[in-house]
This record gives structure tokens, C-alpha cells and sequence, in this order.
């Protein structure tokens, strides 16, 4: 389905952000990709959906290919209309329009079957639902982050790209989110791209991972896998040797080590 190679990303000209980077995404697959902050993960995504155009940047090396042609540097409109709709970070609501108004706002084409896309939403996050006429600009950050995934939805994507959809939700939250973002990849057998900091929600859903430091791939394999690595234990499920949980006081001057790299 999706299939990144060796691709390069360079904003104005001249700062390199990605360097190499191929990934791949295959039907009804889920798959996540972790890193730090900085590290190029939503970079990523906005060059798979057309996005870099609007931040002065380009795929400058490599191809980005969807279902068989070439998608890398065409514009947003045109990559959302073959089937890939990113859902960006930061729960990016039409503040003054109703519930039911944004998730209008996420349908494409004519208006056929539209109310029955609603309903489809609506089934898999109740709680829109008896919130429809309510001003989105009023609800909760969980019901906000629900609500524009269920307006990615609306396009009946086959690739969802969700770039920190946990960020700045409580805990009980995040869990609730991973569970429905899980039964749209099952159920509604929607492909989905993950870029996600909570690694350890992340590889409980994903059946496959990458990870990316400055912008480069520097592992990738089954999740499990990925999880049992005693590297990703430490430096990003914060977990020592024994499996405890490492006391950040005690590794503040600690100075990694990248076997992988």
C-alpha cells in the first residue's frame, strides 16, 4: 500500500530533516513510528500527505509511492482524494461549528451517503454523539481528539496517518483513545500510520514499529520485538535491566548507548 524510499525532506532550500528514510505500511496494517521530539516523525507524515508544501519544504531524494504511484510532492487535495488523510497533532477542531458540523466537514465527494458516515462515526465514539449540536470549541481535549479522528473518518480513508493523538490527555484517556484507534484499524480494516512519544500504548496496538533518531531510521521490526529490545526498554519505555522503572535523578548525566547505531 504505502512504500517510502530512501526519501530525503529539505525545508527552504537548505535544512536536510529526513535522511534515508523507508518505511512501509501494508493493507489493514498497523504500524507505528516512535522517536523524540525533533527527531522527524511528523515531518514524515507531512511529506506522505502533501503537507510539506505549506512549510516551505519538499521531498528532495527518494519516491513515496501509494497503491502502486507516485504521490511524493503532489498536493494535499489531491493525496487525500486517493485515500490517505492525516489527522494532525494538536486536536485541530472548527472551534465555532457543532460536532456534527466538523465531522461534515471531513466528507469528500457529493453528500450521498454522508449521514450514514455519521452514524458509522458515531458507533465507534458514543460520546460524540450526544454531543453533535455542542460547539467543538467546548469540549474536552479526549472529546476533541475523538472527534477529529472521527472527522478523518468521514473520508472513508484506507491509510489514516495520526500524529500524537494521546498528547496532553489524562492517562485514563490515552487508553480509551488506543482502544478505538485500534478497532478502526480491525473493524473498519484501515490501514494506519501512528507517530506516537507514549511508545509503550504505541507497541501494545502496533504489529509493527520503526524507530527514528534525527531523522533517520535506526530500528525497525515486529512490535513485540521492538518492545523486548533491551535498548527501547531504557530509553524509551523507561525500564532498567530487571524491568523496573529508572529513576530519571539517577540517569540525568547519563550518556546513552546507541547500539544501534
Amino acid at each position: 500500500m504505502l512504500l517510502l524510499q530512501q526519501i530525503e525532506v529539505m525545508y527552504q532550500h537548505v535544512i536536510l530533516v529526513l535522511r534515508g528514510v523507508s518505511i512501509s505500511v501494508a493493507d489493514g496494517q498497523m504500524v507505528c513510528l516512535l522517536g523524540a521530539n525533533g527527531a522527524g516523525k511528523s515531518t514524515t507524515l507531512k511529506a506522505i500527505s502533501g503537507l510539506l508544501i505549506s512549510e516551505d519544504g519538499r521531498v528532495a531524494d527518494g519516491s513515496i509511492e501509494f497503491d502502486g504511484q507516485r504521490i511524493d510532492n503532489r498536493l494535499a487535495h489531491e493525496i487525500a482524494s486517493i485515500g490517505i488523510i492525516q489527522v494532525p497533532e494538536g486536536r485541530r477542531v472548527l472551534e465555532q461549528l457543532s460536532v456534527e458540523e466538523n465531522l461534515r466537514a471531513g466528507h469528500l465527494g457529493n453528500r450521498k451517503g454522508i449521514q450514514s458516515k455519521i452514524e458509522t462515526v458515531y458507533q465507534i465514539f458514543p460520546a460524540l454523539k450526544n454531543l453533535a449540536r455542542k460547539a467543538s470549541g467546548w469540549l474536552s481535549g479526549g472529546e476533541q481528539q475523538m472527534l477529529v479522528i472521527g472527522r478523518g473518518l468521514m473520508a472513508e480513508p484506507k491509510l489514516m496517518l495520526l500524529d500524537e493523538p494521546s498528547l496532553g490527555l489524562s492517562p485514563l484517556l490515552v487508553k480509551e483513545i488506543f482502544q478505538m484507534i485500534k478497532r478502526i484499524n480491525v473493524e473498519n480494516k484501515t490501514a494506519i500510520l501512528l507517530v506516537e512519544q507514549n511508545a509503550a500504548r504505541a507497541l501494545e496496538i502496533a504489529e509493527y514499529a520503526y524507530v527514528m533518531e534525527n531523522g533517520r531510521i535506526v530500528m525497525d521490526g515486529p512490535a513485540e520485538k521492538v518492545r523486548s529490545n533491551p535498548d527501547i526498554k531504557e530509553f524509551y519505555l523507561g525500564l532498567g535491566e530487571f524491568g523496573k522503572r529508572k529513576s530519571y535523578k539517577n540517569i540525568k548525566h547519563y550518556k546513552r548507548r546507541k547500539r544501534w547505531l
